[in-house]
């Protein structure tokens, strides 16, 4: 029981407190239309991802810090499966960053394409 009420402890504090200043940047809310967009928006929501990704970046090294930081001051406490299980909860909150980080990449460079082809003929 010791073992379970600890690793809840240490979830929650991982997942609230430790983490807590680490901010989840906005996505952006609209991209450009390839197939209606002007050059200039095209370059305004190039920057926009540009910026996102920055943002992103920051978020995935704060999270990492924060993690690197936390299991650091608590290991020689921690059992082996609490230890993997703050590994779970860090490496959820990464991968659901970089996925929709990745999404957005990626509905971006499809419009770009789009824009590209329109511009072409």
């Amino acid at each position: 029981m010791k073992k379970s009420s600890y690793l809840i402890v240490l979830l929650a504090s991982l997942s609230s407190t430790s983490w807590a200043a680490c901010v989840y940047p906005a996505k952006p809310t609209k991209l450009p239309d390839g197939n209606t967009a002007t050059r200039d928006e095209m370059v305004a929501g190039k920057k926009r991802v540009e910026q996102y990704n920055a943002d992103m970046t920051e978020y995935l090294n704060c999270i990492k810090a924060e993690y690197d930081d936390s299991v650091a001051k608590q290991a020689a406490s921690m059992t082996e499966e609490q230890k993997q299980q703050a590994a779970k909860v860090y490496t959820g909150k990464n991968d659901a960053a970089m996925d929709e980080l990745q999404g957005l990449a990626g509905q971006f460079n499809e419009q770009l394409r789009v824009f590209k082809a329109k511009s072409a003929k």
